[in-house]
């Protein structure tokens, strides 16, 4: 019977196993982004904190915007177990320095799983993640903003507090 259901939704058993990682990376950064909160609160960047909360937030609404994908498509979606967070940061700079990383890998990714999706014709699923791809787009372009304003702002006197304010008013508008 599950044969039958996926030959009707032509989605491989490789798209099920690309989906369901990527619904652990999306699980992944929900919960690396709250840890990144949770530090930027215990060390006064409470503009940094409130933007990491949205940016866990988001990464939780992706989780299961692709999970719901996948159970509609007649997968299987796995519910991920989320280890090795961490918790400790060695300064406000290489916070922004590893979410702007993970953004990059989170991108790769997805442009993996997209061209696994036109070598097997799937094009479906390559539709549905154009929206996550544009999204990506978004995701590095503030990461980038901001760790500019490192460099613009500088990091000496009151350096990380200025940077702290100027986070939210960083907004990315499509060309």
């Amino acid at each position: 019977m599950k044969d039958l259901i996926r030959i009707k939704s032509m989605l491989s058993t490789e798209t099920e196993t690309h989906l369901n990682q990527q619904i652990k990376k999306e699980a992944f950064a929900s919960a690396i982004y709250l840890s990144m909160a949770g530090w930027c609160d215990r060390n006064g960047y409470e503009g940094a904190a409130d933007h990491f909360y949205k940016q866990s937030d988001e990464e939780r609404g992706h989780q299961l915007k692709l999970f719901k994908f996948l159970s509609d498509m007649g997968g299987t979606a796995v519910s991920p177990e989320v280890t090795g967070i961490k918790q400790e940061f060695g300064s406000f700079r290489e916070v922004f320095e590893e979410a702007l990383e993970h953004e990059i890998t989170v991108t790769q990714s997805f442009k993996n799983i997209m061209a696994h999706c036109h070598k097997e014709g799937d094009y479906a699923t390559a539709e549905y993640l154009n929206w996550f791809l544009k999204e990506q787009r978004e995701e590095e372009y503030v990461a980038r903003r901001i760790l500019e304003l490192f460099d613009v702002i500088g990091e000496s006197g009151t350096g990380h507090w200025d940077i702290d304010r100027q986070i939210h008013k960083i907004e990315y508008h499509e060309a």
